[in-house]
């Protein structure tokens, strides 16, 4: 057998060392989940984020981009297919083989089913186990409407799954990545602390408004308004894709006047004027546009706290007014 001669094999080993230790291709679906992997990543590299700036997180369109950042990617998170069904879709065809997290179905998450007010313990998990959230097991009302229900896929919108998760993506990565390990996890805690002390001051400005119903264009805000104790009387819309019955908009207008409620926020990527339509000659004011999934925002591992924070101050902005 040949063999090169020992001076000519030393930069052949040097090249494949450093490429090993790049970090892993990491594929994201939305600006929330790419946000926090850009946390736990830092400055060791940039998740890819699929969806476009603006775009509608439950009816997307892939771009030939797209499909070639998910072939060559080596690790995908994301929400899960109630949230992104594109994403599971394309996940089966073009990535069957690459290691994909969907974060709803972490043992570490808190979930909850659509038409669930009640507020919670994020000190105990244990009630809320992924087989007791499938579609169908708990429905919300309104069955004219075709509405919401089951599992409610808007989890990230309570800060407590946002710090849980960053432990799991950190451990993801890692698991990919050994070498960079001791950063991913000092990262992930970093993330976990500044969110955590976010979460608190949130917590205290929204203490004065906890009792005050509004009202919003879409059921997507459950995890918020049960992380803070807020109160959400109603919304426009029950599902994604189903334009609201005359029955249900009768009833929320009736709720209006009987429940006091204060304000109506419309959504970013939706007309307002349907909610317009509802509170039209009573004293509810319309408030300022939320976007849940922070869709209108600069992508980046500052999105997260700017989308929370941003929600609570559009909220705060019309409560608080007397």
């Amino acid at each position: 057998m040949s063999r090169l001669p020992l001076l000519a094999l030393a930069p052949l080993a040097l090249a494949p060392l450093s490429a090993l230790a790049a970090p892993p291709a990491v594929v994201t679906d939305i600006p929330p989940v790419h946000a926090l992997v850009a946390d736990v990543m830092g400055d060791l590299g940039t998740p890819t984020l699929l969806l476009d700036r603006g775009a509608n997180a439950h009816d997307y369109q892939m771009r030939p981009a797209d499909a070639r950042a998910l072939q060559d990617a080596d690790l995908v998170f994301w929400m899960g297919a109630r949230m992104t069904p594109w994403l599971d879709r394309a996940l089966n065809g073009l990535a069957a083989d690459t290691r994909a997290m969907a974060l709803l179905e972490s043992e570490t998450t808190f979930r909850r089913d659509f038409g669930d007010a009640s507020a919670h313990d994020h000190g105990d998990h244990e009630d809320h186990d992924a087989t007791g959230h499938e579609a169908g097991d708990h429905a919300a009302g309104d069955h004219d409407d075709h509405a919401h229900d089951g599992l409610d896929p808007h989890a990230w919108l309570d800060p407590a799954n946002a710090r849980a998760w960053l432990a799991v993506i950190a451990a993801e990565l890692s698991a990919a990545d050994p070498e960079n390990a001791t950063r991913y996890s000092a990262n992930a805690e970093a993330a976990g602390a500044r969110i955590a002390a976010l979460d608190a001051r949130l917590a205290a400005g929204l203490a004065p408004v906890r009792d005050t119903p509004f009202i919003v264009f879409h059921d997507a805000y459950g995890y918020f308004a049960g992380h803070y104790g807020l109160n959400v009387a109603g919304s426009v819309n029950l599902g994604d894709a189903t334009a609201p019955g005359a029955r249900h908009l009768a009833d929320l207008r009736d709720r209006l006047g009987a429940q006091g409620v204060r304000c109506a926020f419309p959504e970013a990527q939706h007309d307002p004027k349907q909610l317009a339509i509802v509170i039209e000659g009573t004293d509810v004011r319309l408030g300022g546009t939320l976007d849940p999934a922070g869709s209108l925002l600069d992508p980046g591992p500052a999105l997260y706290d700017r989308l929370l924070a941003g929600m609570a101050q559009t909220l705060l902005d019309c409560l608080a007014q007397n």
